[in-house]
């Protein structure tokens, strides 16, 4: 009847005479559940302002049904946090437009802090305490199959509910998250269109990290005994092993992209040094899905990808205080430099002075990268010649990191803060679970940077385009000159330059 708008004149005695009578029965209960989501549905408006009320009732009920050993989920907590999931999707569609009263928003956002407390202890007896075998370790029990929508609809709810740090931790965010990805790590049935959830959950996981960093989101520190110290997998690696399925890859880059592209654009009329981290964050992004990455940036700005170009050359450069330093950004740059100059060249853009620096800067992030794995490997035979004396410096490294640690709390600033946040897809792109996309006449390689011979995809770039690069015009002789003096392999291929 109420699908046929016969519409009851009172909703609230309705829906608490259904969750009422809500019990043991499997059948009933299925039919009431069913009555229940229909009844949320049907009622919009007229139902919101009941759920809080209806939620709060319902969250008790599923309480009650979750066993010490919840596997299987049984029926009544799976349709359970179904109808959770309708009314707090009907929920959070009623919050109040910024336009309208303060007051009623206030209410709101005051309401929907409270459901965020009810679903995070639900969550949190369903996913840690009922499955949890020993104090300080999560077991690897999944969550129902049929339940990991609803469950990722429900975290979705409480993070967006997030304003402070504090609610984060109150919440046990990051330890919700924690089992969540170990759920969808073991995920197999990414086919089916209840993955929605579980792709904008991933969206607010990212979003949340970006702002507040999560604990366990990159690294997982070893359990506290008597637990094995055995090293367990962090929020990101949980997500990244799901990522078997090619969009769960897309809606990761896309994610990150718009963050670092969003943040970017805000700051980027001066160079300082969090442009590093997120032209970075964009790079690898870029290296998997260009197509992607190239729409994400000209969404809002239509020149959003010359931009980026633009700004990764130059940070590459010498002129740039803050540029690419450890052995993997500038090999990340290389990768991320020859890949916009194939696309240039594929675009026809031959004599543009964005195809220009971006070559210019590729040769001095080659040479760069080229000094300081030498220096590496110089390094590494005098540290064998030393192992001994080596022994000694770390004690006193110890001694003193113990140290400094005890200089008490530091504020930390907002570059720091960045540079730590966006190193999540640098993480993201070395896992073995992201296989990196073939350059032309390059060879892909299913693995990490460590693994990728960039002088080889520098290489080919210019062996394919050597009397196309050889003509850009304005080329620095200086950088030309010593770029042949390190790579003297190249010089062949420039014999016409000058």
């Amino acid at each position: 009847m109420v699908q046929n708008d016969y519409l009851p004149p009172e909703w609230l005695p309705l829906l608490q005479v259904v969750v009422g009578g809500i019990g043991d029965e499997d059948e009933e209960n299925s039919v009431l559940f069913q009555l229940l989501s229909t009844v949320v549905e049907a009622g919009n408006e007229n139902v919101a302002v009941h759920l809080p009320h209806i939620i709060s009732l319902l969250v008790g009920q599923i309480s009650k049904s979750i066993p010490p050993n919840p596997e299987p989920w049984p029926q009544m907590v799976e349709r359970g946090f179904a109808a959770l999931a309708v009314m707090g999707q009907s929920w959070g569609e009623s919050m109040p437009e910024e336009v309208e009263l303060s007051e009623s928003r206030e209410t709101w956002l005051s309401v929907q802090a409270t459901l965020a407390k009810a679903f995070s202890s639900l969550l949190q007896q369903a996913w840690i305490t009922a499955v949890q075998p020993m104090e300080g370790a999560i077991s690897d029990l999944e969550a129902s199959p049929s339940c990991i929508d609803d469950s990722s609809a429900l975290l979705r709810s409480i993070m967006r509910s997030i304003t402070t740090y504090n609610e984060l931790l109150e919440l046990k965010v990051a330890e919700l998250l924690v089992a969540w990805a170990d759920s969808i790590a073991n995920w197999h049935a990414w086919e089916e269109m209840e993955d929605l959830s579980i792709f904008e959950c991933i969206k607010e996981v990212v979003n949340l990290h970006g702002k507040f960093g999560l604990k366990d989101f990159i690294v997982r520190g070893l359990p506290s005994p008597p637990v094995p110290p055995v090293p367990q997998r962090s929020i990101i690696k949980g997500i990244v092993y799901s990522s078997e399925v090619e969009s769960v890859k897309q809606s990761l880059v896309i994610a990150f992209s718009e963050a670092a592209s969003s943040r970017f654009k805000a700051i980027c009329s001066k160079p300082c040094s969090m442009w590093k981290p997120l032209l970075l964050t964009i790079s690898s992004g870029y290296l998997c899905y260009p197509d992607i990455v190239e729409r994400v940036l000209e969404k809002k700005e239509h020149t959003g990808f010359t931009n980026w170009a633009s700004a990764l050359g130059f940070i590459a450069t010498s002129t740039f205080e803050h540029g690419p330093s450890a052995e993997s950004e500038i090999k990340l740059t290389v990768m991320a430099l020859a890949k916009v100059i194939e696309r240039l060249l594929g675009q026809g853009n031959q004599d543009s002075d964005l195809l220009r620096d971006c070559f210019t800067s590729l040769m001095e992030a080659s040479m760069q990268l080229k000094e300081l794995q030498e220096e590496d490997d110089n390094e590494e035979a005098e540290d064998d010649e030393d192992a001994g004396d080596d022994d000694t410096d770390d004690d006193d490294d110890d001694n003193d990191d113990d140290e400094d640690s005890e200089d008490g709390e530091y504020e930390e600033t907002e570059e720091q803060f960045l540079d730590r946040s966006f190193k999540m897809e640098q993480v993201l792109f070395i896992l073995k679970s992201f296989k990196f996309v073939q350059l032309s006449g390059a060879i892909a390689v299913d693995g990490g940077l460590e693994e990728i011979d960039q002088k080889s995809i520098v290489l080919s770039l210019i062996q394919r385009y050597h009397q196309v690069l050889i003509r850009v015009q304005s080329l620095p002789p200086p950088i030309v000159s010593t770029f042949l003096n390190s790579f003297p392999e190249y010089s062949s291929f420039f014999q016409q330059h000058g």
